[in-house]
């Protein structure tokens, strides 16, 4: 039976670090950068949680090629900011060696009160990640895609690990940012749902006991957006390259559109329980594709190439709906040959053993994507 005939929107947002070119630290100075950003990108460059990181996000896109353009226009407006202010921009899921504790809260009222709620285990989270929206309009048909979609995070996590150091030390996990972002209550794979309806008295239950103030403080890896309709997919570290976060973009659409098709087809849930996920997840934060991963369909663990391939298969043939198998399928095999972002790294300081060449390393990977002839202004997804 052919898939669906359906269309899913895409939005991207994307986290950045401000490096300072001469310590090749973080730099805080977001606010110096962030007044010429906006000059040609409008509200789709934002400030984040601390003041030397930046955020972008995309308008509403409906193909690879619109997510294309619109990352090059708006990594190459905040790259062209940074340079302005003789900054430079990097895209990995933590920095080598600057530490937490010299980071700087920028002070808008939401960062402020997560302060105040989390203490240390949110100052400590100076990570950068990225998030994919999907947009799906019914909320009871985004419920039942989160229920089909959430087995499938872990090997997303390995081939987007690019975290494996922190303070100036191999912490022996390729996405490390996974493990800081747990500290935070509500952080890790989401629960199964019986329907929106008890996915909202799941919600109303915890404001109803002050556990939390508004449905926005629930940090699943994946989640109903409360901003937009869409589903939101928060599990992945900041791509170092554009062609990567494409390649993310369409291969998370690819799996809502599977996972849809499914639905329209009454095929049953995986019913794996949220702490088998937690594990899958831990373990694909930890090896990467360096080692095996829980393969979702055998359930069993299997070579982590094997178990992506296994993966893309699922997902091709909505991938091919879409018209973005070729580009899709090439960039996973390229990562699965030359390395995720932890990886890459690894190589870059094995060889140099400095951690200053490392971070000059993802500067140069985060600005090497064809810069845009002409900048325009959106709004934001």
């Amino acid at each position: 039976m052919s898939l669906q005939a359906h269309s899913f929107t895409i939005g991207v947002e994307e986290e950045y670090q401000v490096i300072d070119p001469e310590t090749r630290e973080l730099s805080q100075s977001t606010q110096l950068i962030l007044p010429e950003a906006q000059k040609t990108l409008g509200d789709n460059v934002q400030h984040e949680m601390i003041l030397s990181q930046i955020e972008i996000a995309t308008p509403i896109c409906h193909s690879l090629a619109e997510v294309q353009g619109e990352l090059i226009r708006l990594r190459g407006g905040v790259i062209a900011a940074a340079d302005h202010v003789d900054k430079q921009i990097a895209a990995a899921g933590t920095h080598p060696f600057s530490q937490w504790s010299e980071q700087t809260v920028t002070p808008k009222e939401r960062y402020i009160s997560l302060i105040e709620t989390y203490q240390q285990m949110i100052r400590e989270q100076v990570i950068f990640g990225c998030h994919v929206h999907i947009g799906v309009p019914d909320p009871e048909i985004a419920i039942q895609i989160l229920n089909h979609a959430r087995v499938w995070l872990s090997p997303i996590i390995a081939l987007t690990a690019n975290s494996p150091f922190w303070l100036g030390a191999d912490t022996g996990y390729q996405d490390y940012r996974t493990g800081l972002w747990w500290t935070v209550p509500l952080a890790g794979p989401p629960p199964p749902f019986t329907s929106y309806a008890d996915y909202r008295q799941t919600i109303d239950n915890m404001i109803e006991t002050e556990s939390i103030d508004d449905a926005t403080k629930i940090y699943w890896d994946l989640r109903p957006s409360e901003r937009f309709p869409t589903l939101e997919f928060r599990v992945m570290d900041v791509a170092m390259t554009l062609e990567e976060a494409v390649m993310m973009a369409g291969l998370i659409r690819g799996l809502v559109h599977t996972c849809y098709d499914r639905i329209m087809r009454k095929m049953p849930c995986p019913d794996f329980t949220t702490d088998q996920l937690r594990v899958m997840h831990w373990r694909a934060a930890r090896y990467g594709l360096s080692e095996r991963l829980i393969d979702i369909q055998a359930r069993r663990s299997m070579p982590a190439r094997e178990c992506i391939n296994n993966m893309l298969e699922f997902i091709r043939p909505a991938l091919e709906v879409e018209g973005d198998w070729p580009q899709v399928a090439n960039n996973v095999q390229r990562i699965l040959n030359e390395g995720n972002g932890a990886q890459r790294q690894h190589a870059v300081y094995q060889r140099t053993g400095d951690f200053r060449a490392l971070v000059d390393y993802i500067v140069a990977e985060t600005r090497n994507f064809p810069q845009p002839t002409r900048i325009l202004t959106h709004q934001a997804v």
